[in-house]
Parts: C-alpha cells; sequence; structure tokens
C-alpha cells in the first residue's frame, strides 16, 4: 500500500494508507452486510448493504499490526457469519 498524501480522502481523514473494497453479487438471504476496519480510528463499520450507488467503501489502516478488515453478514433467518482478514502482511510503502 502506498501512503496517500493529497486528494479527498487526506483532506477528509489526514494523510495516511486506506484500503478500499468494491462489494457485488448479494445473497438474497442477506439483509445486512457491515464493513470495517478493526479497531478503526474513523468511520468504523459500516453498512454496505443498502450502498446501492457504488458499492464501494474506503477506510484507513492506521496500525496494520493491530488492525483487521472485518466483513460482518446477517441473513434473514437471523444468522451472523463474520469474516476476518489479518492485515498485518500488508507492505506499506
Amino acid at each position: 500500500m502506498k501512503k496517500l498524501t493529497s486528494g479527498q480522502l487526506v483532506t477528509d481523514w489526514g494523510e495516511g494508507y486506506f484500503i478500499c473494497m468494491n462489494w457485488t453479487n448479494w445473497d438474497a438471504s442477506i439483509n445486512s452486510i457491515k464493513v470495517g476496519v478493526v479497531p478503526s480510528e474513523g468511520s468504523g463499520m459500516i453498512e454496505a448493504y443498502g450502498d446501492l450507488t457504488d458499492h464501494n467503501g474506503v477506510f484507513k489502516v492506521t496500525d496494520k499490526n493491530r488492525q483487521d478488515l472485518v466483513i460482518i453478514q446477517s441473513t434473514s433467518a437471523g444468522k451472523n457469519v463474520t469474516q476476518t482478514w489479518d492485515l498485518s502482511g500488508l507492505t506499506l510503502q
């Protein structure tokens, strides 16, 4: 990941490293998808399911050795599925 020092993300959140996600192909049984970098220095977990405009999310990575990318899917049957990705393997430039 390359450090951003200018642009809209820097204007909103300050210089740093950012991870971008694009989500598509919803399962019909899912009624909520929350996505975020945990622990978060800013936006926390956001609701991704209702994002019908661009299907994108951007999250600031402030400590790759302490933060994880987390996705929580909730189904209409009340079941939650959590997926967690360790960010410590990222290479920061």
